[in-house]
């Protein structure tokens, strides 16, 4: 008897103090680089049994480049989602979705089937800042507050630093859209994957390619859905099952409080553009890769005001969610499908019917 009140004393006390961690952290507020460590930290610490963090890199100063792996441990290899945030430093509204949208997944997870079937077929893979460098550096003061890339250094001859990390990757890498300028927002770099961060994503999903179902990678601002490719010249093979995707998260973003999202490839709806990890993701073999340019339409900009970072998170996860959802759904809703036909089809070709079957 004394055992049982001390053990659900226990549990009520961790439940308590989990919820506290929980309210003390403040997701409608844009947070410095150490404090979204700590969060990482924490929700790792309040969540062993679905989250890891993992390291796959590190930045050019040196910092170690980190991601939440949320999903049940089956023991078995599964499928995968990526999302990364915060590759442009200045967009602080992107690291500010990743955090919640890892925080809803995993209250989903305890209290929605449906995210409970995904976590268990797939593992999520969050990167909340990717250019950790250029996110701390916007953070100094206000005259850092609107840096764009990396920190790293530009060619001997060139006085500038940082390179576009979403202009390194290797898909058409240098030919539209940038600038060899050292000193330009644009500038791709010496080389394809010359930058420590894009090469960490490169190693890290490349090495595991066919796990992928997804690839989001999260941007402000604009209001856009930007689907492969950002060359005007290549169009993706599932270029029309892209656009429905999009379009019908374009749909789900609306309902939730009105803002409208454009959907297209970036020469269509917005400019054309060489070396964009989403264009890699799909060249590489990722079915559904997007880019999401979150809120707004210029009117505040880069400097999106807190005031807006919960109903922008809210409609950016009903159409992150709608995309994930729909490639799951297809992987393996129709793979038992798939797997239901060829028996039954093996079934009639041994002259078995229904009416043997009963």
């Amino acid at each position: 008897m004394l055992n049982s009140v001390v053990l659900s004393l226990v549990v009520l006390l961790s439940a308590m103090g989990a919820a506290t961690v929980e309210r003390a952290y403040d997701y409608y507020r844009y947070h410095p680089m150490h404090e979204i460590s700590d969060w990482m930290e924490q929700t790792a610490k309040a969540n062993p049994d679905v989250v890891t963090i993992v390291q796959y890199g590190q930045t050019y100063e040196k910092r170690v480049i980190s991601l939440l792996k949320i999903g049940v441990n089956t023991g078995e290899k599964k499928k995968a989602i990526w999302m990364d945030c915060g590759i442009h430093a200045r967009e602080w509204i992107a690291p500010a979705f990743c955090q919640y949208f890892v925080s809803q997944i995993l209250q989903a997870y305890k209290t929605d089937p449906k995210m409970a079937e995904m976590m268990n077929n797939m593992d999520f893979y969050v990167t909340p800042v990717l250019n950790m460098d250029g996110y701390i550096y916007s953070w100094a003061n206000e005259t850092t507050r609107l840096w764009r890339k990396n920190r790293s250094p530009g060619p001997s001859d060139c006085g500038c630093y940082g390179t576009d990390l979403n202009r390194n990757f290797d898909a058409n890498w240098g030919t539209v859209g940038v600038s060899f300028n050292c000193c330009s927002q644009t500038y791709p770099g010496s080389q394809p994957v010359s930058e420590p961060e894009a090469a960490a994503v490169t190693y890290f999903v490349g090495s595991r390619i066919d796990e992928f179902l997804c690839f989001l990678t999260i941007h402000s601002y604009g209001q856009l859905l930007l689907v492969p490719y950002g060359h005007p010249n290549f169009t993706a093979p599932n270029y029309n099952e892209l656009m429905n995707v999009g379009l019908a998260a374009a749909e789900a973003i609306k309902k939730v409080h009105g803002k409208e999202y454009r959907v297209g490839t970036s020469p269509a709806i917005l400019y054309a553009n060489s070396g964009s990890s989403r264009d890699w993701a799909r060249f590489s073999g990722i079915p559904f890769s997007f880019t999401f340019e979150l809120r707004d339409n210029g009117t505040f900009g880069f400097k999106l005001p807190e005031d807006q970072i919960q109903p922008t998170c809210e409609e950016a996860y009903s159409g992150a969610l709608h995309i994930i959802t729909y490639a799951h759904d297809k992987t393996f809703n129709g793979a038992v499908a798939t797997a239901a036909a060829t028996l039954w089809a093996l079934l009639l070709a041994a002259g078995v019917t229904g009416t043997n079957l009963m």
